[in-house]
């Protein structure tokens, strides 16, 4: 598909147009009457109406700006003081047509080809980290099976949101994904006043990869081995205990915020400057407990500095199997965990999606990257939650869980 590459040519008055208000846009495609629908529906969202279209070779499209428009009034469409014949419209346009070339290469018969060259996965978190961990491991078996590599690109940033937001505003083409995980896809939507975009409506799901729960963890000498144990030791003593985490809006914070929301117990919160502060003063006693992700605790719960009283999630971690979970413990709902999932930006191509599932799901069942992710600390989703439709629905529940937490926990927004 070939749209026009010089706008400043192909964008002008109409002088057949009343009062000169008329403006034409020439596109020429070669992927026929349903691509030009496409342009048109996407021309309609910036605000311009469609006046009329000609087809002969490709398509000529007439516009003119909405009559509620003061510019349109006034029969000029540049900005006010801008200088020079390029307007406001044009502007938009550059916009619109740019898109429509960027997303032409995922119309079906570039699916079909799909993919060409490597493809982008964006996490949001520094490189090193469980997650940046996750994505290599999982990426480097994704390249195989797609015969193209993977490039990961860490874009950390807005607890998440920065990462995000390069993915939902990059082209649909398939060529950029993100490791969504619950910073990205939960807390950048509760946490913020105005998030840097929407997590449910700017992007494709593809599949649920895993999850990597939180587990609490007390200082060795709290007179506790149990979650109710513990449930009965905060309630009594509310008042003498307090948490850390790694800071206000962190998962560590939101974790623990639900475990004592359910307990009905209000501990004092200790916000850090990130984990190891928190678990240095754990391990000291300064503090009396901390919600971390298992695999950031494992060294200190293996060596005895801490003790583990339940792992916040479904089932049972595989690195931590003599832990129970909370449901096991009598508390289903206090479930605490960083999923990892993958999202493509809204409108790419459905083959694509689907392609790009597959080679998740297959990388997933590869013995060798479950034995790694294990080690992790991740529980591996099982096949029925690895379809989109899951996904989307588990964006949204996800959503409102977290939200009533951060509002029962009193939790400033940003």
């Amino acid at each position: 598909m070939v749209l026009c590459s010089k706008l400043s040519a192909t964008v002008q008055r109409d002088p057949f147009a009343p009062g000169g208000r008329r403006w034409c846009a020439e596109g020429v495609t070669d992927a026929g009457e349903r691509e030009a629908h496409k342009i048109l529906r996407r021309i309609r969202t910036i605000g311009v109406r469609v006046l009329q279209r000609t087809s002969v070779n490709g398509d000529r499209i007439a516009l003119r700006a909405p009559p509620a428009s003061p510019l349109a009034a006034q029969g000029d469409l540049r900005p006010p003081g801008a200088k020079g014949t390029r307007g406001a419209l044009v502007v938009k346009l550059h916009a619109v047509f740019a898109a429509l070339i960027l997303s032409a290469s995922a119309s079906p018969a570039h699916a079909q080809d799909w993919p060409q060259q490597p493809v982008k996965v964006v996490v949001s978190a520094a490189a090193g980290g469980p997650i940046d961990v996750f994505a290599r491991i999982v990426g480097e078996r994704i390249a195989q099976i797609i015969g193209q590599g993977v490039v990961i690109e860490n874009v950390p940033g807005a607890g998440g949101g920065t990462g995000g937001q390069r993915v939902a505003r990059s082209a649909p083409d398939g060529y950029t994904a993100l490791l969504g995980t619950s910073a990205t896809h939960t807390f950048s939507q509760v946490l913020y006043k105005q998030p840097l975009y929407d997590a449910k409506a700017e992007f494709t799901p593809v599949a649920l990869l895993a999850e990597i729960p939180l587990v609490l963890i007390v200082r060795k000498d709290l007179p506790v081995t149990t979650l109710a144990e513990f449930a009965a030791y905060a309630k009594a003593n509310a008042d003498k205990m307090n948490y850390g985490s790694a800071g206000a809006g962190s998962s560590t914070h939101l974790g623990c915020a639900l475990l004592t929301s359910a307990l009905g117990a209000n501990v004092t919160h200790v916000p850090y400057r990130g984990t190891g502060p928190a678990m240095q003063d754990l391990q000291s006693g300064r503090i009396d407990f901390l919600c971390e992700i298992v695999v950031t605790a494992l060294q200190q719960i293996e060596g005895g500095t801490v003790k583990a009283i339940v792992t916040m999630a479904a089932e049972r971690s595989p690195v931590l199997p003599n832990t129970p979970s909370t449901p096991e413990a009598g508390y289903p709902s206090v479930q605490a965990y960083s999923f990892t999932a993958l999202f493509l930006p809204k409108g790419v191509a459905p083959a694509i999606a689907k392609k790009l599932n597959a080679a998740a799901i297959a990388a997933m069942d590869t013995p060798a990257v479950r034995a790694k992710l294990e080690q992790l600390g991740a529980t591996i989703a099982r096949p029925e939650r690895r379809i989109p439709q899951y996904l989307e629905k588990y964006v949204t529940d996800e959503i409102a869980k977290w939200e009533r937490i951060v509002k029962a926990s009193g939790i400033p927004l940003q």
